[in-house]
């Protein structure tokens, strides 16, 4: 009994091994994955292949990719904003087009010097979000770059911190609760002004004589079924939903994910600063969702 729990880590550890090298290998540079989509003339790309996002007191900005993608892993390196970066808010987020779209979240919400960083993460499913969690991080995501990642297959969501997932959405269908499976969902980066409720529920402005504001990603590695933009008007499933088809939809995968429910614990008891699931009054009249019980 031993040895083959011993085999089936190896064999996962070996797994996590092939799945690097080739995320390393299809890491490619910005302008290939992205374009500017949202004030170009605030984006500065560097000789060491870095992406600096800036804010000031006229606008924000943003870029999105040149795909979409329905299903597997997207990453990127991220330098938050330093100092006092109360009011401003850097997303990480993969969406789909319309108003009964998908979406997953990495929002970053600034503060006031010596105040950590708050990293809101939600979901939209048809177009219906409301599904918040906020974590404080183990480290000041403004020294050094650290990587953040959405893991998304048909039985579950990942969204990752250093390959530590801090947090987890899984398909309950069978409970009638909605689940994004269809809709191929682009990857965006912005950088922007939401000092109405970013910062302490709005109680702390923008200091905009600390502008311009600046956040740099870098190292982006998307290892995903991808459709261009002549694909965009197929039904996405047809080309990405066979079942075993791909990487993230191999058993292995599944045993690694059960590896990593520790490192969830562990995030959940020491980080987690507000649960959706856990706010009854603010679902009081309805109840929680389905996807909390």
């Amino acid at each position: 009994m031993k040895l083959l729990f011993h085999f089936r880590i190896l064999k996962a550890l070996r797994f996590i091994i092939f799945a690097i090298v080739l995320h390393i290998a299809n890491s490619s540079d910005f302008d290939e994955l992205f374009e500017a989509d949202w004030a170009p003339d605030h984006i500065v790309a560097s000789q060491t292949d870095q992406i600096a996002l800036s804010l000031d007191s006229s606008t924000g900005c943003g870029f999105e990719s040149k795909k979409k993608y329905l299903f597997g892993k997207a990453s990127a390196q991220i330098k938050l904003v330093q100092g006092d970066s109360a009011g401003t808010v850097l997303a990480f987020y993969m969406a789909s087009e319309g108003p009964n779209h998908d979406e997953l979240d990495f929002e970053f919400l600034g503060n006031v010097s010596g105040e950590p960083y708050i990293v809101q993460s939600n979901l939209y499913i048809n177009g219906t979000g409301n599904r918040e969690q906020r974590h404080y991080l183990w480290f000041d995501p403004t020294v050094d770059f650290h990587t953040y990642s959405f893991f998304w297959n048909r039985r579950s969501i990942l969204f990752l911190v250093d390959d530590i997932p801090i947090r987890e959405f899984t398909n309950k269908e069978r409970k009638r609760v909605p689940y994004p499976k269809t809709q191929a969902m682009g990857i965006h980066g912005s950088l922007w002004n939401a000092d109405d409720w970013a910062t302490q529920g709005g109680r702390v402005k923008t200091n905009w004589s600390n502008a311009p504001f600046v956040a740099t990603f870098q190292s982006f590695e998307i290892d995903a079924c991808g459709l261009s933009a002549d694909e965009i008007d197929i039904d996405p499933t047809v080309k990405c939903g066979k079942s075993g088809q791909f990487w993230w939809d191999k058993p292995v995968v599944r045993e690694v994910n059960k590896q990593r429910r520790k490192q969830l614990k562990w995030v959940r008891d020491n980080f987690l600063i507000y649960d959706y699931c856990g706010d009854v009054a603010r679902f009081n009249s309805e109840g929680l969702p389905k996807e909390c019980h």
